[in-house]
């Protein structure tokens, strides 16, 4: 009569060793806080004044610090429309992943508005592109490879190094627009 406990006890206790172990190996990505809206990565950042601003005046402070931050072959703005008070951009980012060289270009796409009373920088639409050998150098939306990392499943052991480049030059760029529009 023992013996048929044993087996299902045996079982219960390896469950109960492998738990911990298991719980251990998941990491932990909420510490790296990548605003998603959409399923899309979308980071936001709105800038209101006190008194009215004249929009003309802020559009063009806008087209100045696209022109100053976002410099390169592959960045920098797309369209104006001082009417609209809209301006489009594209931005790229380096993130280097590994002491080894690898690193990754973000690119995305810079939304901004401006209006009398506010203006606001939508910074959307991430492609990444390893640098690396043996990976394909083409551009991938960054939205795959961040669920994959959200869920635990990793694409490569650079992935949390890429998402927290990723975070804190896009909050860098957010931050440098703010200070630039509140002038």
């Amino acid at each position: 009569m023992l013996k048929q406990y044993l087996f299902p006890l045996k079982g219960l206790i390896l469950l109960f060793l492998l738990v911990p172990i298991m719980a251990h190996a998941q990491k932990d990505t909420s510490k790296i806080p990548i605003p998603v809206k959409n399923r899309l990565v979308n980071y936001v950042q709105a800038c209101t004044y006190s008194s009215p601003q004249n929009q003309t005046v802020v559009f063009n402070r806008a087209v100045k610090w696209v022109s100053g931050n976002l410099k390169g072959s592959e960045q920098g703005i797309k369209t104006k429309d001082a009417a609209s008070g809209k301006i489009t951009a594209t931005g790229m980012f380096k993130i280097i992943t590994s002491d080894s060289g690898n690193y990754y270009w973000l690119r995305f796409n810079v939304l901004i508005t401006v209006s009398d009373g506010a203006c606001v920088l939508s910074l959307l639409n991430y492609y990444e592109k390893p640098i690396e050998k043996g990976i394909s150098n083409e551009y991938s939306k960054i939205e795959y490879r961040w669920g994959d990392f959200r869920r635990g499943k990793p694409w490569s052991a650079e992935d949390e190094k890429l998402f927290e480049g990723l975070n804190s030059n896009s909050q860098a760029l957010m931050e440098s627009f703010k200070k630039a529009m509140e002038q």
